[in-house]
């Protein structure tokens, strides 16, 4: 029944990852939008659009919005460079089915436990202790992020300091924790509008918890270290100028190159729907103690 759900919602792999604006006016355009700005009008395909993302000094009409939620586009309201998200439209099925299933799974502590296991999995390819609890899981995740910092820094030859940054003196971080920032603002995007149209909560997750973007935080973890980070080292390498829009640029089109559209709901289902496995806890070793403090 899973399988068959899946399959019954929008085709999200299909569409293209994502369009960014900022200065302009988005407004009906014959069945589909447009974007205005200047003496310019630019037509905006939305049913091939999965997320859009509006910057600083947009505005969009009712008229467009609506068509937008016709075509479950999700619609993002963005910072500069699409750094930080603040708010989101409405997208994806109509059914309650894989909500009430990841709910499920987050008030079993066994099943809960599945799902945090196996993200670790997806993630470092490691199979965990039984016996780890979840505050030993996430300083291991931390030390192995860590690592790949540091171990990337030396293969590319661009130095690492910390993952620090204040985003009240923005122009003041460098570069590296700049481009890393809108890289991961993409990655975020991109998770948010899968999570949204196979219709699942941002909001409940397994390693992250109490953020209205928890879940997004979880999945988007999966791909950092293959995605993200890299890019995000790789332009500042380039060069130290303009890194936020060079990243986006670079994000955009490696999702497509990547089909990464075609990966991320199917994580989604084997992290939710893999929880079943071993769900009464008969195959699991002796001795292990399952009731967890998250």
């Amino acid at each position: 029944m899973a399988n068959k759900n899946l399959q019954e919602l929008p085709k999200f792999e299909d569409n293209w990852s994502y369009l960014y604006f900022e200065k302009g006016k988005i407004d009906q355009y014959q069945k589909s939008i447009a974007f205005h700005y200047l003496e310019k009008s630019v037509p905006i395909p939305i049913e091939t659009i999965t997320l859009l993302m509006l910057g600083p000094g947009t505005t969009i009409t009712h008229e467009a919005i609506k068509r937008i939620s016709e075509s479950r586009s999700l619609v993002a309201w963005t910072g500069e460079m699409g750094v930080r998200f603040y708010s989101a439209g409405y997208t994806g099925t109509y059914s309650a089915r894989n909500l009430l299933k990841q709910v499920e799974v987050f008030s079993s502590p066994l099943r809960r436990d599945i799902a945090v296991r196996k993200m670790y999995q997806m993630r470092f390819d490691v199979v965990l202790e039984p016996t780890f609890s979840i505050e030993q899981i996430r300083g291991k995740e931390g030390a192995r992020v860590r690592n790949f910092y540091k171990t990337y820094s030396e293969k590319v030859g661009v130095e690492w300091k910390s993952r620090s940054y204040d985003q009240n003196q923005w122009d003041y971080s460098d570069p590296l924790n700049r481009a890393l920032s809108a890289a991961n603002a993409c990655l975020y995007g991109i998770v948010h509008a899968a999570i949204l149209s196979s219709g699942f909560s941002p909001g409940i997750g397994f390693v992250h918890t109490g953020k209205q973007l928890s879940f997004v935080y979880d999945i988007a973890d999966l791909y950092k270290t293959e995605i993200s980070i890299p890019l995000a080292f790789d332009v500042v390498k380039e060069s130290s100028f303009d890194v936020e829009r060079r990243v986006r640029f670079l994000c955009r089109d490696y999702f497509k190159a990547a089909k990464l559209m075609k990966r991320i709901i199917p994580d989604i289902k084997e992290i939710i729907y893999g929880s079943d496995i071993n769900a009464e806890g008969e195959d699991f070793p002796e001795g292990r103690d399952v009731a967890i403090s998250y």
